[in-house]
Parts: structure tokens; C-alpha cells; sequence
């Protein structure tokens, strides 16, 4: 049997110049055929972009780190359906005349309405909770999702922050139960989604429970988070993000912004590591009137991100 050289390597017609512009870095250097010669190293995808070595990758990153680190957050505020003291007297958890009470001092002194009726002892965690739930909507935690060892390839950090914990994740069925002890926050639901693809499903919890939540949580094989506390520059932001994506021979990085960080997955042969950089340590420059506005709160954030995977051919 004749081995065709054709079969093994590129036609003729492909030329060095159709072979670079494979990468989508336009000064990339690279003359080799990275990408079509077999057993080479596959590159590495954001979105639709595809880099042919972890040096384009990172000089690719300061772009979308730019983009997201300069842009101006606005959120956009939701309202609950009904005041926390209202939804504790629907209830039952107070009386008319406690509630006339913890209303009149909370309007006299400036005191939280909150921090009256658990200082006098009148609700417990648990019916906070339950009153949070029907302010805004979404279930009380149930007690079956409770206290269980939750494996998530997800960055505790931005969790702790948020106030939240996963209650249960799947990442074959795209689900992750959040659930949260003050509010809901899209901003963390909106980045967990762009990230994993997962639907996120929020709930409410005691602060108990979710201390004792966070304390189950444990990541898989191969996955880590790093916390840049001060990351510098972009450049510097950028060259961290290259030597991970060197590290674990990546072929995929994932970008999106929640709150004051902006996060940074780096998936490859060699596990996934999820990056946040802490952008009020960051060494930015100043905004200018051409920044741009990323709404936290928005049902459309998820375009104007670069943490959402599109489809690839090839």
C-alpha cells in the first residue's frame, strides 16, 4: 500500500500566509503548522477565536481583560414584591402590634427593621428566610438539600462574597441550586451561567445554614481557584492568564465580570482553574467617556461578556 504524502500533509495551496491566519491574533509569529498537523497542540478557543499558542492567547487576553476591567457596572435595582415586615406579618411571624412597633422605630431612629425584631427576639432565622422567599419570589431552602458534600468546579470565593452556597450541582443535568441569605444576586447567577453553561436556580437559607454549607463544599480532581489580590496591570493580568494556559496545555478560556472581579476559566489537558482578579487592587487605567456599560443586573449581559460558549466548526 502507498502512504500519499497529501494525506499527511496540508495541500500545497493551503500556503503559510492561509496557515497563519488561522490564528486569530493578527501579529501572530507562529510559522508552524500548529493546527493541522497531526498531533499537534489543538490551540486554544475563546468564543468562536481560535489561538494557536498560549503567547496569542495572552497577548489576545488583554483585550477582553480591557474590556471587562474598565467597564462601568450599573446596576440595575429590583424591588421585592412586598417589604420584609410585610411579608413577616402575611405569615404569621409577627403580630400587628409588633410590627406597628419594630415600623415605628425603624422610621424614628434610622434602625434596620431587620435588626429590631431579631434583637427583641420576636423571628428566628428561619422565618426570615422564609419571609425573604416570598419577598422576591423564590423558595425557602428545603430541608432534603441541607447539610450534603457538594463537589462543584466553582470558585468559593465569589460564594463567600455573595452570601451564597451551592446546595446541589450537576454538571451533566446543567443544574446548580444556589441558595442565598439576603437577596438574590443576578450578577453571580449571570456569571455562573455564562461560565458553566449550568441553569442556576436561586433559593434562601439561614446564615447558619450557609456556614455550615460552605463547609461541605469540595472541588473535584484537577480544579483550582486562584484569587489575584493585586493583579497589576494588563499586562501583567494578561502574562498570568498565558503562563496557566502553558501550564495546563489549555485549549479553552472563558471570560466574564461579577461585581469587582472579573473571572477567567483556563480548561485544558491538565485541569481547569478558575482566575479572579480583584480589579479595586488592580492597577487600571482611568475610565473614559468611551468605557463601556455592562448593566450587573440585565437578562442580556450574557452578550456583552466573552463568557458564553458559541458553536465551532471543525
Amino acid at each position: 500500500m502507498k502512504l500519499r504524502w497529501k494525506s499527511i500533509f496540508p495541500p500545497r495551496d493551503l500556503g503559510w500566509n492561509h496557515v497563519r491566519a488561522k490564528c486569530a491574533q493578527p501579529d501572530c509569529h507562529n510559522k508552524l503548522l500548529t493546527r493541522l498537523v497531526p498531533g499537534a497542540k489543538a490551540g486554544i478557543f475563546v468564543q468562536e477565536q481560535w489561538y494557536c499558542s498560549p503567547d496569542c492567547f495572552s497577548s489576545a487576553s488583554r483585550g477582553f481583560l480591557a474590556w471587562l476591567s474598565t467597564a462601568e457596572i450599573i446596576e440595575v435595582p429590583r424591588h421585592p414584591r412586598l417589604s420584609l415586615g410585610l411579608a413577616l406579618l402575611t405569615k404569621r411571624f409577627l403580630t400587628t402590634e409588633q410590627f406597628q412597633l419594630a415600623t415605628s422605630r425603624s422610621e424614628a431612629e434610622k434602625i434596620d427593621f431587620e435588626t429590631t425584631v431579631t434583637e427583641r427576639g420576636w423571628v428566628t432565622e428561619k422565618q426570615l428566610a422564609a419571609a425573604r422567599a416570598i419577598q422576591w419570589g423564590y423558595p425557602v431552602l428545603g430541608q432534603d438539600l441541607s447539610g450534603h458534600r457538594v463537589v462543584v468546579d466553582l470558585p468559593p470565593i465569589l460564594f463567600r462574597a455573595c452570601s451564597a452556597t451551592p446546595l446541589y450541582y450537576s454538571s451533566q443535568a446543567k443544574r446548580l441550586v444556589l441558595g442565598f441569605v439576603h437577596r438574590v444576586d443576578h450578577s453571580l447567577l449571570q456569571s455562573i451561567e455564562q461560565i458553566t453553561e449550568c441553569r442556576a436556580e436561586p433559593c434562601f437559607i439561614t446564615p447558619g445554614e450557609l456556614d455550615r454549607q460552605l463547609e461541605h463544599l469540595a472541588g473535584p480532581r484537577h480544579y483550582r481557584q486562584v484569587l489575584m489580590e493585586h493583579p497589576g496591570a494588563i499586562p501583567q493580568m494578561a502574562r498570568t492568564l498565558g503562563g496557566y494556559a502553558q501550564e495546563l496545555a489549555a485549549t479553552e478560556a472563558l471570560f466574564t465580570r461579577c461585581h469587582s472581579y472579573v473571572w477567567t476559566r483556563v480548561a485544558g489537558s491538565k485541569g481547569t482553574v478558575d482566575v479572579l482578579f480583584q480589579l479595586k487592587n488592580a492597577d487600571l487605567p482611568l475610565p473614559s467617556e468611551d468605557s463601556p456599560v455592562i448593566p450587573e443586573i440585565n437578562e442580556n449581559v450574557a452578550e456583552l461578556t466573552f463568557g458564553k460558549r458559541a458553536n465551532r466548526r471543525g
